[in-house]
């Protein structure tokens, strides 16, 4: 049997994080990015992961992404890990490059299952919905504070014509975490959202890694309406809450109490007090953050329902004020925050 061939589309602290994983396990893994000194710390040094209870360093196969058009080969899988404001143009960039029978999988935050459907197809496309705690600030270096251990992935497909091909997904992320197979990929990583529209963007505005941020007076009344906002959202859409991070039916009973749930969970099972939310890194270094597809597609999504989360639109409006150099990430923007009523 020929051996597959695996791409790991956008190689940040997860993306690197996985495809030093895969090539850990002997697979044949081309990691692809777009940052130069990150891909020459790469191929100079290896990824070097950097866990609580050890460090690994693994020589990798990586390419910049003006390099792709260079590529003689196919793939069978796409891990795509870009941010998810980057997934159509990065889909698009991939696609002459994938096989007529390959997977092209979304290992994201935000809904960027569609987004990839409209380039490759829904028989080519799968959603996994990942936690995985990590940071990047030196090119080739990731910080990973969630072990394998405490890592986990959902993978479901949109396509009747890719049922039954989700292990082909699930046996390559085994290599970094846990994983469940979703029957309802839309509905779990909706639930995803769930947490991410509550923890993300709100800790970035106060610049405090997750767990500090929780501490702030009302900023956790303000954090659970924020994802309570996405889970009626959700439902009004006609999804479904459903368990994910390995929880149970139990968990999902009372949908207006899940976000607590889902944020304990994130708060004491991935994270560790000196997280800081990717939005928060992606500010650090001066670039913009998913908010639009996170809190953001909940207020677009309500809008179009007829109704408004103001919980989020108030997270929104702050995120771009930083975003534009009008207002400072900071302590001081917890009442901004809890006056969204």
């Amino acid at each position: 049997m020929p051996t597959r061939k695996i791409a790991v589309l956008g190689t940040g602290a997860n993306g690197a994080s996985i495809g030093a994983d895969l090539t850990r396990a002997g697979l044949d893994v081309t990691l692809i990015e777009q940052w130069p000194a990150h891909v020459e710390a790469m191929r100079a040094r290896g990824v070097r992961m950097e866990m609580p209870a050890e460090t690994i360093t693994t020589p990798v196969r990586a390419i910049n992404l003006c390099e792709v058009a260079t590529l003689r080969e196919q793939f069978d899988v796409v891990l795509v890990l870009m941010k998810a404001y980057d997934t159509t143009w990065a889909t698009e960039l991939i696609k002459p490059y994938v096989k007529p029978d390959g997977l092209v999988v979304g290992v994201q935050n935000g809904m960027t299952i569609d987004d990839i459907a409209r380039v490759m197809g829904p028989e080519r496309t799968m959603g996994a919905v990942i936690e995985i705690s990590s940071n990047m600030f030196e090119p080739g270096v990731v910080e990973r504070q969630s072990p394998h251990a405490r890592s986990w992935f959902a993978v479901g497909g949109v396509h009747a014509s890719t049922l039954g091909r989700e292990e082909e997904v699930a046996a390559l992320l085994r290599h970094s975490g846990t994983v469940e197979i979703s029957v309802d990929i839309r509905s779990s990583k909706w639930m995803k959202l769930v947490v991410n529209a509550a923890e993300l963007v709100p800790s970035a505005i106060l610049n405090l890694p997750l767990a500090e941020a929780m501490r702030v007076p009302g900023m956790r009344d303000y954090m659970i309406e924020a994802g309570r906002e996405a889970v009626r959202t959700t439902i009004a859409l006609g999804n479904r809450v459903v368990p994910i991070f390995g929880m149970s039916q139990d968990d999902v009973k009372s949908p207006e109490h899940f976000t607590e749930v889902l944020l304990d969970a994130v708060l004491h099972d991935f994270t560790l007090p000196s997280t800081r939310t990717t939005v928060l890194q992606d500010w650090m270094k001066g670039r913009r953050s998913e908010v639009d597809q996170i809190n953001g597609l909940v207020v677009d999504e309500q809008r179009k329902l007829g109704g408004h989360a103001p919980a989020n639109e108030v997270a929104v409006r702050l995120a771009h004020r930083i975003e534009s150099g009008e207002l400072a990430a900071d302590p001081a923007n917890a009442e901004l925050l809890t006056r969204y009523e």
